[in-house]
């Protein structure tokens, strides 16, 4: 039996150059809470559902490592994505747009339960954020270069 079975994504880390602006774009947005805050390290954990999205501040003990600001030139990470339990595009670009927030087209991608509908926004710090909703009934490849393993099934 393998030592290491992922279950999904557990957290991810983002550098920010505003903490505080940083915790209330993700619980406005994204209906994020704190869970817990390190203020030695300048770290707060939201909690995203299962998950947990930790904020360091760049000029922090924990953020200092990682050199630099992201920036729209410079990034810690080509985005993140965050599953959402419904995808109703009316209602999501409503809200966004309440928040005074533009986001992309939704477009079909592939995610952790498969092939579903999705887009991309950004959050004050440059980080591009993934919502993504419940896998479509259809799960056909429509990539064509694409190389699929069959998946192991869910224990």
């Amino acid at each position: 039996m393998a030592a290491i079975k992922a279950l999904g994504i557990d957290h991810v880390v983002l550098r920010v150059t505003d903490v505080p602006r940083a915790c209330a774009w993700y619980a406005a947005v994204l209906g994020c809470k704190i869970e817990r805050v390190l203020p030695s390290l300048g770290l707060t954990q939201l909690r995203a559902g299962a998950s947990l999205i930790d904020l360091v501040n760049v000029n922090g003990a924990a953020g200092k490592a990682g050199g630099a600001a992201a920036g729209r030139k410079r990034r810690n990470m080509d985005h993140f994505c965050v599953q959402i339990a419904e995808f109703s595009e009316p209602k999501i670009r409503a809200q966004l747009k309440r928040k005074g927030i533009v986001c992309g087209a939704v477009t079909s991608r592939y995610g952790a339960q498969g092939h579903g509908p999705s887009l991309y926004l950004t959050d004050p710090d440059g980080n591009t954020v993934e919502l993504k909703g419940p896998p479509d009934t259809d799960q056909t490849e429509k990539i064509p270069d694409a190389i699929v393993r069959k998946r192991a099934a869910a224990r």
